[in-house]
């Protein structure tokens, strides 16, 4: 599918709006894997790539794949980031008929948040990722080395997607946070962008809380963080998900980075132990070549945007039939792979097009290299992969 002779994996990239600094990872990786998938030759066809941006918006997200069905004739369609555009791509795909593979999205909001469940799964979409669940067993684990077990946690809550699920009753962040034995205090979620947290910053501090998590962007917590300040009191740790992944830095008025000191999901770092199912390339070598070109930190959806096209190129050379779409994502169904992102298992759930992503619990402290690195506090769930820091609390 695509021009005569070859298949085509479209890519939906967000190169303008809000979402383009987390677009680059993509970028990044298209250039790198194109000439290892060009080698392919899946039915005697050249894999190519084709790609849309996105321009960070639903609508934008729904049109790029509108083009890369209609005028590249896309065989799959692959994309990472965007709490509204991540969705939209998969939405479309799902509405187009078109195999899509998808990361960097809890996977209990990617397929119960739209409209899937055990009985009715997605025929054409496909997904990795960490679960909320998992992001709760890390941060428990880092909570834990506060001052033991149990603790009494506060909760800053968006109104968005990501905070929704993160305190769905049954299938969210909570409920295995309190299978842990913690306690949460929960104010009524706060509308995003946050234009203030003060109401947030008074419950905790008068409730005594000494730990607080969140999926805030960086801009809400350098905010929530600034009022916490001016009214006297900080916790000792705050466990961030979503946005304090990336290190870009969000400062207000010359002050410390959002980041600095929190505590975060480590999904894919220098130091995991993971290479290329394509040519061999460690997740070391992904790093440093990215700072090289590019002269920026490394990031952590570096890993995953590459096991995008890993997988991709995998179902296009197990296919049956390449060239026919159907078979593609019964390829991607029983894709079993050992990628820079670590082992993606479709065949193993936890539910149908879904693999897991193995987390680790990191911590963002001053660095020798870059003005603040991701240290690993907790090993967590991958196999291999050592402490290189111990946690540090206010």
């Amino acid at each position: 599918m695509g021009q005569q002779g070859t298949l085509t994996v479209g890519v939906v990239v967000a190169r303008s709006g809000r979402l383009a600094d987390l677009g680059r990872p993509l970028d990044f990786v298209m250039a790198l894997v194109e000439p290892e998938l060009a080698r392919l030759r899946p039915a005697g066809r050249r894999i190519r790539l084709a790609s849309r941006d996105s321009r960070s918006s639903a609508e934008g997200a729904r049109q790029a794949v509108d083009e890369l069905v209609r005028d590249e004739n896309a065989a799959i369609v692959v994309t990472l980031a965007g709490t509204q555009v991540l969705p939209a791509v998969a939405d479309a795909c799902e509405a187009a008929a078109v195999p899509c593979l998808s990361s960097t999205f809890p996977w209990q909001v990617y397929y119960y948040g739209r409209g899937a469940d055990d009985e009715h799964p997605f025929e054409w979409t496909y997904h990795f990722c960490w679960g909320l669940d998992d992001i709760a067993d890390v941060f428990a684990d880092l909570w834990e080395r506060v001052d033991g077990s149990p603790q009494t946690v506060g909760c800053l809550w968006n109104d968005g997607p990501q905070g929704a699920w993160s305190r769905h009753p049954e299938r969210g962040f909570a409920p295995a946070a309190r299978a842990r034995g913690h306690r949460l205090v929960e104010p009524a979620p706060y509308q995003e962008p946050a234009t203030a947290l003060d109401t947030h910053v008074t419950m905790f501090r008068d409730a005594g809380i000494d730990i607080v998590t969140s999926a805030a962007t960086g801009q809400d917590l350098a905010l929530f963080r600034s009022q916490a300040a001016d009214s006297g009191w900080q916790p000792r740790l705050i466990t961030c998900s979503r946005w304090l992944a990336y290190p870009p830095s969000v400062t207000r008025g010359g002050e410390q980075p959002a980041q600095a000191g929190v505590g975060t999901l480590a999904y894919w770092t220098p130091a995991h132990p993971y290479r290329s199912s394509l040519g061999g390339m460690t997740a070391a070598e992904l790093a440093e070549g990215y700072e090289q070109t590019t002269g920026r930190q490394w990031l952590q959806p570096l890993g995953l945007a590459y096991a995008l096209f890993e997988v991709a190129a995998h179902a296009l050379s197990t296919a049956d039939d390449p060239t026919d779409r159907g078979a593609v994502a019964a390829a991607l169904r029983r894709t079993r792979l050992q990628t820079m992102a670590g082992l993606l298992d479709w065949t193993a759930g936890p539910v149908p097009n879904i693999a897991t992503v193995a987390l680790a619990g990191g911590q963002w402290q001053p660095g020798t290299r870059h003005d603040y690195e991701l240290g690993i506090v907790s090993p967590g769930q991958v196999d291999g992969l050592a402490a290189t820091t111990d946690l540090v609390t206010a």
